[in-house]
């Protein structure tokens, strides 16, 4: 579920050392499966640990994960970096925001997991947000926008050059292309 790298274990070894005793970390999700998602490690002391808890050993500590959290931090990496001007923790969670779906998922699932997970997080740093209204017979990805995306000057060009590239070359075979159905009315809400 979670990887901790070797310097990032190292550097929790050594955290929890100055702990009480049985002391681990915890790792979690707020507002998971939501845009607002956020990650998180903190210490577990052991009368923290909650029944219905996941149990990760790693070498010299346990990482504990709460049931709400867990599928959503799958393939999540925990690594940390000493640099010239310092170090840094870092906890990478592609998943936080949309809970993972099996590749033999349905395809609107499928696609909509790739826009919750990766196309949104980009729109969302200009006020944008896209998702998917249906997926039509001939494999046409029927996405409604809104947010800064609507009625921004730019949308065709992230539409077609953006998402449509992304989501035909991630679907080959499957889906086709997509189409936009907001109805784009430009006004103050928009960016340009």
């Amino acid at each position: 579920m979670i990887r901790i790298t070797e310097s990032a274990q190292a550097h929790f070894r050594k955290l929890l050392a100055e702990q009480a005793d049985n002391t681990n970390i915890r790792v979690f999700v707020v507002n998971p499966g939501t845009p607002s998602a956020e990650c998180g490690v903190s210490y577990c002391p052991p009368d923290s640990v909650e029944a219905d808890d996941e149990i990760l050993p790693f070498s010299g500590f346990d990482a504990v994960v709460d049931s709400g959290s867990a599928p959503f931090l799958i393939d999540a990496v925990i690594d940390y970096e000493e640099q010239d001007l310092g170090s840094q923790l870092t906890l990478k969670a592609p998943n936080a925001k949309a809970k993972k779906v099996a590749d033999d998922a349905p395809l609107i699932e499928r696609v909509e997991y790739v826009i919750q997970s990766e196309i949104n997080p980009q729109l969302a740093n200009h006020g944008g947000k896209v998702a998917v209204s249906q997926i039509t017979d001939d494999g046409i990805a029927v996405l409604q926008f809104g947010g800064g995306c609507n009625g921004c000057s730019m949308v065709d060009v992230t539409l077609k050059e953006g998402i449509e590239k992304e989501l035909v070359q991630r679907f080959p075979g499957e889906l086709n292309g997509v189409r936009d159905v907001t109805e784009h009315q430009p006004g103050e809400h928009s960016y340009y």
